[in-house]
């Protein structure tokens, strides 16, 4: 590990805004932030573009970068640090454990900015809006409560578009080409680190809005969806 990430990692364990795998939070997150503001999640948020970016719009909400890089990590809670942003903070962990770290109704809002979009087939499991994971976040997650996909692959965005139609998931918003809508949000114009890298080379950004519902997704549509996660993509 390079001398530079040594020092953030150090660093990072001082930060009163970074806290690792911290499962003692459960259910304690309105004590943490000393208020009881709605909470939204940034998943694998990166360096927290998201995170702080929409801590500075909206100082009546609270928001959570949740990564295991603690090297990337860093950056968005330093600068939430030194912008006295006290409405932004971070968990260093897997998203796989995040069901550990917040209580039912816990977080109002989802939002998954830019996320490894494990293109091969086989590791479709792992991809964040997989039902597998859309059932931890319903541990926590209000019912009704938005998640936001924000991606530069098209894999990923029609995946999760037939995980919507299989499910029969609430869609609110839906663009291939989000930058050439005529009017977007001011939460959507916030741009990540990997957007400006175009990691996927398709010149275009595709976003979904769509909601949970509070029941658990049955698990007997799995087999439909890995069917069609075969017979569309390439291995």
């Amino acid at each position: 590990m390079g001398q530079k990430k040594l020092i953030r990692f150090a660093e990072i364990e001082t930060f009163p805004n970074v806290l690792q795998y911290p499962q003692h939070m459960k259910g304690q997150w309105a004590t943490f932030f000393k208020n009881e503001h709605p909470l939204t999640l940034e998943l694998a948020c990166g360096k927290g573009e998201y995170a702080v970016g929409l801590g500075r719009m909206h100082p009546q909400r609270n928001f959570i970068g949740i990564d295991l890089k603690g090297n990337r990590i860093w950056v968005g809670a330093k600068t939430a640090i030194k912008e006295n942003l006290n409405n932004v903070a971070f968990v260093r962990s897997q998203i796989d454990q995040v069901n550990n770290y917040f209580a039912a109704d816990e977080v109002s809002e989802i939002w998954i900015t830019f996320p490894d979009p494990q293109l091969r087939a086989s590791k479709h499991k792992k991809r964040l809006t997989h039902p597998k994971f859309l059932r931890l976040y319903q541990q926590f997650l209000k019912p009704g409560g938005f998640v936001h996909l924000k991606t530069d692959s098209p894999v990923l965005y029609q995946f999760t578009k037939k995980v919507i139609e299989l499910y029969n998931l609430p869609l609110h918003e839906s663009t291939d080409d989000l930058y050439k809508q005529t009017s977007i949000s001011d939460e959507l114009k916030i741009k990540t680190h990997y957007e400006g890298l175009d990691i996927a080379q398709s010149n275009r950004i595709h976003y979904l809005r769509f909601s949970l519902p509070a029941t658990a997704l049955p698990a007997d549509n799995d087999s439909l969806l890995k069917q069609w996660v075969f017979d569309t993509e390439k291995e």
